[in-house]
């Protein structure tokens, strides 16, 4: 009982504090969540009880559901084909540049899928800072959509190959994941058409004038049904939660105050602890370990390099500096990197070293990769300026 007391106070008091915090140090929240959390979890305050854990399961299930929330595959069906052209090569230039770097540097098998991971989550934090008005973080969030599902796929088949070997039961995995991924592709399609022709079932699912939160209760409900055939097929359930996102943001765009109720909802309470307890699974003695910060800045070195070198393949549409910006922004996929980093942990496929590496290196990003956006943002305001 000790315990569950300490831990909500603490909690509570993280939350409240963190954007206070956030205005005095203009960190990312999630960034200061983590190191608030591992203090905490320093100073026994959060010790991992079942409610914790579980707590924070749902609270990265509901991040995934936020970012699915980004994805409107109308637009990305829309967007020009040369774009997407250039992002599938980007993509795959990712993916060629991870094999070869990690066994070039005899890494574990493991690097080559988590150092293309694209998260859009902070994505949308840049939006909300800089606009929506700049051509290199439009392109990029429709990028790292493609990207977000290539690294959950990814994500999936890693998870089921960890937890059960590549034998039948990873094939079993690849099938239902196509056939899933194939249902999916038709249950939109067979949406879109429905929607065309009888545009008032959205309304009548949303309505406009909605006195019970109707459409909170649908978003709900289609979270917790995906989730539950996740579990069902025995695949990644972060996949579900990130289709049910992407479904709500395709088919009731009329909604447009609905994305905010539900991520005030998520950053306000559920995602803070997400991020609480990965801090608090870090042990901050853990530094003093020998190489450890070595090889965290290698991760993050290496992890931004590959995307500001495929992000080339961009220059002719966006310029030098636009396409550095738009390899930078995919540079912090936070969440997806702690959740392979767990999930390779728990699984004995990378020892207590590299798991710490991963996740002081998904710090590292954040940190790094703001400033120099922030850097390279106001450089471009101020030449822009002194032009008019």
């Amino acid at each position: 009982m000790n315990n569950e007391i300490t831990i909500i106070i603490t909690i509570s008091l993280l939350i409240f504090a963190t954007p206070f915090i956030s205005k005095i140090t203009r960190l990312p929240t999630s960034v200061l969540e983590i190191i608030l959390g591992s203090i905490a979890g320093f100073m026994a305050l959060l010790p991992h009880i079942e409610l914790f854990e579980l707590l924070a399961e749902f609270g990265f299930l509901y991040l995934m559901f936020l970012a699915g929330l980004e994805v409107d595959l109308k637009k990305v069906f829309t967007t020009q084909k040369d774009i997407i052209y250039k992002g599938l090569l980007y993509l795959a230039t990712l993916y060629i540049l991870a094999f070869a770097i990690s066994k070039y540097m005899k890494f574990s098998d493991i690097f080559i899928v988590v150092m293309p991971l694209i998260s859009v989550g902070l994505i949308a934090a840049l939006k909300k800072e800089y606009g929506k008005n700049l051509t290199w973080l439009n392109i990029s969030m429709i990028i790292g959509s493609l990207g977000e599902v290539v690294s959950i796929a990814a994500l999936t088949l890693v998870s089921a190959g960890l937890q059960f070997g590549f034998g039948i039961k990873f094939y079993e995995t690849i099938f239902y994941l196509s056939m899933f991924l194939l249902l999916i592709l038709g249950a939109f399609k067979f949406l879109q058409i429905l929607f065309w022709w009888y545009p008032e079932l959205k309304t009548t699912l949303m309505p406009k004038i909605d006195s019970e939160e109707q459409d909170i209760r649908l978003s709900m409900a289609l979270l917790f049904i995906f989730i539950a055939i996740m579990l069902y097929l025995d695949l990644e359930v972060a996949f579900g939660a990130f289709i049910a996102g992407i479904f709500i943001a395709t088919f009731f765009e009329h909604k447009k105050a609905l994305p905010h109720k539900l991520s005030s909802f998520g950053f306000g309470f559920l995602v803070p602890i997400f991020f609480i307890y990965t801090g608090s699974s870090f042990k901050l003695s853990a530094l003093t370990m020998e190489g450890l910060l070595l090889q965290a800045l290698l991760i993050t070195v290496l992890m931004t390099g590959i995307r500001i070198i495929a992000s080339m393949n961009f220059i002719k549409i966006l310029g030098l500096k636009d396409s550095i910006l738009f390899g930078l922004s995919h540079s912090m996929p936070l969440t997806l990197l702690v959740a392979v980093a767990t999930l390779a942990y728990h699984t004995k496929s990378i020892d207590e070293f590299h798991y710490l590496a991963f996740i002081l290196a998904s710090l590292f990003e954040v940190l790094f990769v703001m400033i120099a956006i922030r850097l390279l943002q106001k450089k471009e305001n101020i030449t822009k300026n002194e032009k008019t």
